[in-house]
Parts: structure tokens; C-alpha cells; sequence
């Protein structure tokens, strides 16, 4: 059974969310702020977490980063209708998904399934579920079995988005990959997710590896085509 926290400070919302997730066996953790989902989550990790944005004491942005700094937990986002500043804020800063308010039950679940189902692929290869070998291109090194990612031996924390999306790319350096196939790797056939979504997860990895590497350059863009990762031969 998955685990999943749902933060929201509306109770009409915990309410119903949570009976239509625990009717789809999913174990539900329900906070009504940032700061109670913080103390809940260091005491009870979870699978998933659906994290309203517009939250007194502590906003959904400020729960993402400081969870960020300890978990790569898979992160669904809520937020304002039409609010895209939120969006495109909440995927830069390490969300994997996000719904805008009023939102369908039956949506939130398909992609709460899709997450979780990608973070189960990360650490498989193909239906009989054997561990892919690692991927080593240059100082790059990803190992989806363990879900580890290291550039130069320096460590980095990915989410899953991030992960499958910098696989996707490292499997074949050199050759492009258009935002549509990126978004059927990081999210599967079936789901509709907007380019600016890959752009903003890209954009998110490229800083990561800045981060430990302020030459990194790997990741490439060819505008109105796609991404690719340098061949290095």
C-alpha cells in the first residue's frame, strides 16, 4: 500500500481527497499546514506528497524547499487557477507535477498512479523488474537502481522527474530528444503535460549541476527542436 500526505489547508479538501484515495487503497496522511506537514514528514516519510501552494504559517514553496534539502520524495503541487507564475515557480524549485485548482479527483489520482508507477520504472528495467545497469558517460555516472546520480563523484539530490529526464538524455549522447518524447520518459504515454513543464525540470537539473560544477555545459538545447546530452567522444 502507497503512502501518500496530503497538505491543504482547505478541510473540505482533505476531506474528500482522502476518502477518494483511501478507496483506491492508498494510505492517507492529511496536514493542514506547512509546518505540521514538516514535523508529520520527518517522523513519517511517505511515497508521495499532494501540496497545496496558498497555505497560512508556512506556503506550499517554502514546505518544497526545505523538504528538498533531506527527500527527492515525488511532490504534486496545487495551486491558484490560471496562477502560471506558481506553476513554473513550484517546477523550478523541484515539484514534479501540478494541478490547478478546481481540480477532478479522478485526475489527481491518474497522476498521483503515473508518479508513482515512474518511481517504480526508476529502479526497474522493463516488466521482468531486473535493476538497469548503471550509466556512465564522461563524469556522469546514474545509477537507476539505487536512484543515485553523481557528476565528478560529487553526489546529487534528483527528483524523479529530474532523473528519468537526465536518463532519457544520457542513454544516447549526442542524439536529440523533442520535449514530447522527454515528456512520454518522465511521465509515460497518456499524459498531457504542457512544454514549458520539461523547459522548467531542465532548467531545475542544469542548476543542480551548476551547483557542484559552474562549468557544466552537458545538457544542451536546440532551440525549437529539443535537448541533447554532449557526446563526449
Amino acid at each position: 500500500m502507497s503512502s501518500i500526505a496530503l497538505v491543504d489547508d482547505d478541510r473540505n479538501i482533505l476531506t474528500s481527497v482522502t476518502m477518494a484515495l483511501e478507496a483506491e487503497e492508498f494510505e492517507v496522511d492529511t496536514y493542514i499546514d506547512g509546518t505540521d506537514a514538516l514535523r508529520g514528514l520527518s517522523r513519517k516519510p511517505v511515497d508521495l506528497v499532494v501540496l497545496d501552494i496558498k497555505m497560512p504559517r508556512m506556503d506550499g514553496m517554502e514546505v518544497l524547499t526545505k523538504l528538498r534539502e533531506k527527500s527527492a520524495v515525488p511532490v504534486i503541487f496545487l495551486t491558484s487557477k490560471d496562477d502560471e507564475v506558481d506553476e513554473v515557480l513550484g517546477l523550478r524549485m523541484g515539484a514534479d507535477d501540478y494541478l490547478t485548482k478546481p481540480f477532478s479527483q479522478r485526475l489527481l489520482i491518474e497522476r498521483i498512479k503515473a508518479l508513482l508507477r515512474r518511481r517504480e520504472l526508476d529502479v526497474s528495467d522493463g516488466p521482468g523488474g531486473a535493476k538497469s545497469d548503471a550509466i556512465r558517460r564522461g563524469d556522469l555516472l546514474l545509477d537507476p537502481g539505487r536512484h543515485q546520480c553523481t557528476w565528478r563523484g560529487t553526489p546529487l539530490n534528483l527528483t524523479v522527474t529530474e532523473f528519468l529526464l537526465l536518463q532519457s538524455l544520457a542513454q544516447r549522447p549526442g542524439h536529440v530528444k523533442n520535449r514530447d518524447q522527454l515528456i512520454d520518459a518522465a511521465y509515460g504515454e497518456h499524459i498531457y503535460i504542457d512544454d514549458r513543464t520539461i523547459d522548467s525540470h531542465i532548467k531545475r537539473l542544469r542548476k543542480k549541476f551548476r551547483a557542484v560544477d559552474p562549468e557544466f555545459s552537458e545538457i544542451e538545447t536546440l532551440y525549437g527542436v529539443g535537448y541533447r546530452f554532449r557526446d563526449g567522444n
